[in-house]
């Protein structure tokens, strides 16, 4: 009978499965634990690997300065939405993996002492989609940060806007696209850093309006795909497109910044923004206590007719006084103010009839 000799090779089970990383750029089996201490980028190429939102917030905030808010908040079923599963067993499934209760957290926070308002989004939580759920955090973080009058950094991290919800999804565009602008009509300072990827509905609302857009390196960054952007031009793209050095060179970024040198930028950054402060204006006569004027649609509307559309010539006499149609007329200048009219005197005053009868009988005198 034979000997059954002892197996050497090492069981499946002596190593972790997260001891190593194989760099997808350069091919580099990386040690995890030193990969954590240079902010998991690859040592031999500079790849930037994706983070976390947990990792994120430890390598941008001074320590202990977060503090979250609104972290209650889950995504709803509101179409009863099923592919290969159902929804909520999609949305159990990612707070399982990543240990968040949607694909974005805010709160406020401190760089370099320097107060902050953050928002920052996980792409490992259903690929970073933006379904109500992160709109309403990302619309908050910017009210909060509006009403604190303290600057604003968001850290997007999407694949888009989450299909699982419809159209309340790409609800999430405007409303955040509507909270940021007050954030710029009232001169609070919003930064907005891209990583990888940023692309589809975050990437065409909230995501490309900071006062400073900056990104880390390659990046993807763009609304649709390449391969879809290329079959709908018909064009072949120039090497790198949709990476962030692409779109730095061609000026669509103002910086792309190594992950090392993040936090250090971003509070110099910070520095220069808030360095005056603005006064908070009083309460506009709409009873808006930020002073914004109130939108009237109608008012809007009739502006924009009398821009764009001809006069009317029943109004006009048949003509455009030579301006072509659709033109703005210019107003005429104003003229001067009339004279006043000079004093009327007033009329004199009638004297009394005369009796003829005395002046006749004195010439028939005259004549005897």
């Amino acid at each position: 009978m034979p000997i059954k000799l002892p197996s050497f090779r090492p069981r499946r089970d002596a190593y972790p499965p997260d001891l190593w990383t194989k760099c997808p750029s350069c091919g580099e089996m990386l040690f995890n634990k030193q990969l954590d201490k240079v902010l998991r980028v690859c040592p031999s190429c500079g790849n930037h690997f994706r983070l976390s939102a947990a990792a994120r917030l430890e390598m941008l905030v001074d320590q202990g300065s977060f503090a979250e808010r609104d972290g209650g908040l889950e995504s709803e079923d509101p179409l009863g939405f099923v592919d290969q599963k159902t929804y909520p067993d999609r949305v159990a499934a990612a707070q399982l993996a990543t240990g968040m209760r949607d694909a974005a957290v805010w709160g406020s926070a401190a760089i370099h002492a320097t107060p902050i308002v953050i928002c920052v989004m996980d792409f490992g939580f259903m690929g970073g989609s933006m379904g109500a759920v992160v709109g309403e955090k990302v619309t908050r973080a910017a009210e909060h940060a509006l009403a604190n009058r303290i600057p604003l950094l968001i850290v997007a991290a999407s694949g888009g806007a989450r299909m699982q919800e419809g159209t309340l999804s790409l609800m999430q565009l405007a409303k955040t696209v509507g909270a940021i602008e007050r954030l710029r009509v009232d001169g609070v300072p919003f930064v907005s850093l891209l990583s990888d990827p940023t692309t589809g509905g975050v990437f065409a609302s909230f995501a490309v309006l900071g006062d400073v857009n900056i990104a880390e390196p390659n990046a993807l960054i763009g609304f649709a795909g390449a391969r879809v952007t290329a079959g709908t031009i018909a064009q072949e793209l120039p090497p790198g497109f949709q990476r962030s050095e692409f779109l730095f060179s061609h000026g669509f970024l103002d910086r792309v910044i190594h992950r090392s040198e993040l936090r250090d930028e971003i509070a110099t950054l910070l520095r220069f923004l808030v360095a005056r402060p603005a006064p908070v204006p009083p309460e506009g006569p709409g009873g808006d206590p930020l002073g914004l004027p109130s939108f009237r649609a109608i008012s809007f509307l009739s502006n924009l007719a009398e821009r764009v559309l001809p006069p009317d010539p029943d109004e006009t006499g048949g003509s455009t006084n030579g301006h072509r149609p659709g033109s703005v007329t210019p107003s005429a200048p104003p003229e001067p103010p009339a004279e006043p009219p000079a004093a009327v005197p007033p009329p004199a005053t009638a004297a009394p009839p005369v009796d003829p009868a005395p002046r006749v009988a004195a010439e028939e005198a005259e004549r005897g």
